[in-house]
Protein backbone atom coordinates (compact mmCIF):
# COMPACT_ATOMS: atom_id res chain seq x y z
CA UNK A 1 0.00 0.00 0.00
CA UNK A 2 1.80 3.50 -1.08
CA UNK A 3 1.97 5.74 1.48
CA UNK A 4 2.47 9.56 0.25
CA UNK A 5 2.69 12.28 3.03
CA UNK A 6 3.20 15.85 1.60
CA UNK A 7 3.87 18.95 4.20
CA UNK A 8 3.27 22.26 2.60
CA UNK A 9 2.70 25.74 3.72
CA UNK A 10 -0.63 26.79 5.13
CA UNK A 11 -2.75 29.17 3.22
CA UNK A 12 -4.34 27.23 -0.22
CA UNK A 13 -7.89 26.17 -0.22
CA UNK A 14 -9.29 22.62 0.72
CA UNK A 15 -10.51 22.92 -2.98
CA UNK A 16 -6.88 22.97 -4.16
CA UNK A 17 -5.64 20.01 -1.31
CA UNK A 18 -8.50 18.24 -2.36
CA UNK A 19 -6.90 18.72 -6.08
CA UNK A 20 -3.21 18.08 -4.85
CA UNK A 21 -4.37 14.65 -3.35
CA UNK A 22 -6.37 13.45 -6.05
CA UNK A 23 -3.42 14.25 -8.99
CA UNK A 24 -1.03 12.85 -6.71
CA UNK A 25 -3.24 9.62 -6.03
CA UNK A 26 -3.61 9.06 -9.95
CA UNK A 27 -0.01 9.67 -10.72
CA UNK A 28 1.18 6.76 -8.31
CA UNK A 29 -1.45 4.73 -9.51
CA UNK A 30 -0.32 5.04 -12.71
CA UNK A 31 3.35 4.54 -11.98
CA UNK A 32 2.95 2.08 -9.96
CA UNK A 33 0.50 -0.03 -11.49
CA UNK A 34 -1.40 0.02 -8.33
CA UNK A 35 -5.15 0.42 -7.08
CA UNK A 36 -6.14 3.68 -6.29
CA UNK A 37 -8.36 2.21 -3.08
CA UNK A 38 -5.00 1.46 -2.07
CA UNK A 39 -3.22 4.39 -1.86
CA UNK A 40 -3.09 6.80 0.70
CA UNK A 41 -1.94 10.56 0.98
CA UNK A 42 -1.35 12.58 3.49
CA UNK A 43 -1.43 16.20 3.59
CA UNK A 44 0.08 18.13 6.44
CA UNK A 45 -0.06 21.94 6.33
CA UNK A 46 2.67 23.81 8.69
CA UNK A 47 2.30 27.25 9.94
CA UNK A 48 4.19 30.28 7.95
CA UNK A 49 5.63 30.68 11.43
CA UNK A 50 7.18 27.42 11.66
CA UNK A 51 8.63 27.30 7.92
CA UNK A 52 12.07 28.90 7.58
CA UNK A 53 13.07 30.17 4.07
CA UNK A 54 17.08 31.18 4.69
CA UNK A 55 16.32 31.01 8.31
CA UNK A 56 14.00 33.37 8.63
CA UNK A 57 10.21 32.43 8.93
CA UNK A 58 8.23 32.64 5.91
CA UNK A 59 5.43 34.89 7.61
CA UNK A 60 8.22 37.63 8.22
CA UNK A 61 8.96 37.48 4.61
CA UNK A 62 5.07 37.92 3.79
CA UNK A 63 5.17 34.37 1.95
Amino acid sequence: MPLVNIQIMEGRSPEKIETLMKNVTETVSESLDAPKENIRVIVSEVPKTNWAIGGTSAKKLGR
